[in-house]
């Protein structure tokens, strides 16, 4: 069964479309484009593909001074103001999508074929690319969404296990942003499906329809698609902080675990029925991801909160996260630069780096 709707952009409106089949089916419209991809796809493609352009993916890929080889990748290739690139891959190659056709000869059309849970449920929408500079991540970006995005289910099925726990738990945090029927839709899916990824269309489907509604009201990340950065602040110091041992959306997932740990916290340690549903689904998922209770207590506490504080969205006097509202609804949260915050900060990274942490599921909570 196929799904199709569109996001309304004032870029560009753009379509998306839900089927099993739709990457290995696909053929372009035009014999004027490229390939930009996963090297892991590379072969594949240049049998069937004259112009591909591979990327071995890893954080460094995505740097500021990396997007000049793409740039000159293009060129030599041939690409033109009317030359459609087609992306093919995970966050990484949407975020080099994304920026270096926005600024190849000052826009070229794209098109992008997600690969990665992650992808699928959540990144390929919204229009956004997160470029790093340096040691900081993410510093720097636009907004350049695609003419199309054609997303396949079935590729998840070649998927490890990690990446589709990365995925579950951003497509989670999205349904929990969402509102409470959402987020119950999205338990009630979980539980149809299997090992074999049965359902996971729906689950995809929902993801995107929730997200549908914060890029449509708040296009450019001012108000209401705030709320999606939620655990997002912990989970980049997480992520850093580990070396990227850690893939982004299982360092999101322990940073939502973080936030809900703050939350208790700021909150006498009170916290409704919502809020631990949403901590037991992302423990039990984050359960799944082989080596992580050990990444996590090997990290220090002091580096995990230098590079929260270097978090971009905080102001000179005020720590922004978002976080848990009492009744467990999401709100943007701006904690004075003070000892206190630091202290309730540092608290929370304490915790996460400990064994207890995760053989109890921060038990003081309850």
């Amino acid at each position: 069964m196929s799904v199709s709707f569109e996001i309304t952009s004032s870029i560009q409106n753009y379509r998306v479309e839900i089927a099993n089949g739709l990457i290995r089916n696909y053929r372009p419209d035009t014999t004027d484009y490229v390939i930009l991809c996963d090297a892991f796809f590379a072969s594949a493609l240049s049998l069937v593909h004259d112009k591909v352009i591979p990327i071995q993916v890893s954080e460094s890929a995505k740097g500021l001074d990396q997007i000049s080889s793409v740039i000159v990748s293009l060129k030599e290739v041939g690409a033109l103001r009317k030359t459609l690139l087609i992306a093919v891959g995970g966050g990484v190659i949407q975020d080099i999508a994304t920026f270096t056709s926005s600024i190849y000869m000052r826009g070229i059309p794209w098109i992008y074929l997600p690969t990665t849970l992650l992808g699928m449920v959540d990144s390929c929408i919204g229009g956004k690319s997160a470029i790093n500079v340096g040691s900081y991540k993410n510093l720097v970006g636009n907004f350049y969404p695609p003419g199309k995005i054609l997303i396949d289910p079935a590729a998840a099925e070649t998927l490890g296990q990690e990446q589709l726990v990365a995925g579950l738990c951003e497509a989670a945090k999205i349904c929990y942003a969402r509102g409470r029927e959402s987020f119950a839709e999205y338990l009630r899916l979980y539980g149809l499906h299997d090992q074999k990824l049965l359902g996971l269309q729906a689950i995809i489907e929902l993801s995107l329809r929730s997200k549908k509604w914060f890029i449509e009201k708040d296009e450019f990340d001012r108000q209401e698609r705030l709320l999606l950065n939620f655990g997002h602040t912990f989970g980049h110091a997480i992520e850093g902080a580990a070396g990227y041992r850690i893939s982004h959306g299982v360092a999101v997932g322990v940073g939502m675990l973080a936030a809900v740990y703050l939350a208790g916290l700021l909150h006498g340690g009170s916290l409704p029925d919502r809020a631990q549903q949403l901590r037991t689904h992302i423990l039990s998922l984050l359960n799944e991801s082989a080596g992580l209770t050990d990444v996590m207590v090997s990290l220090s506490p002091l580096e995990l909160f230098d590079r929260f504080e270097a978090d971009k969205k905080h102001t000179d006097v005020c720590y922004t996260l978002i976080g848990l509202s009492a009744s467990g609804d999401l709100q943007l949260l701006q904690l004075p630069k003070l000892p206190e915050s630091r202290t309730l900060i540092n608290q929370v990274f304490g915790e996460i780096v400990t064994n207890e942490f995760w053989e109890r599921g921060f038990s003081p909570l309850e």
